[in-house]
């Protein structure tokens, strides 16, 4: 199955985030199919863009958004 899930990157304590398409079975920061944003937490207004096409695309072809990333689009604007 796959999911449209944070993929962690950035130095111990200094944390951002890309929003990537990948298979459930591969680990958290290891192989993905494709980027579709990214995610900042650290900055003041905490930044979101997300390619809001790709990840239309994806979710008509079945991907399934993790629970932050679904809170994230909801935040961004994307159903």
């Amino acid at each position: 199955m796959v999911k449209i899930r944070l993929r962690r990157m950035g130095s111990k304590g200094n944390p951002f985030y890309r929003v990537v398409v990948a298979d459930e079975r591969s680990p958290r920061d290891g192989r993905f199919i494709e980027e579709i944003g990214y995610y900042d937490p650290t900055k003041n207004p905490i930044v979101i863009k997300i390619d809001e096409e790709k990840a239309k695309k994806w979710l008509a072809q079945g991907a399934q958004p993790t629970e932050s990333v679904q809170m994230l689009m909801k935040t961004a604007g994307i159903n």
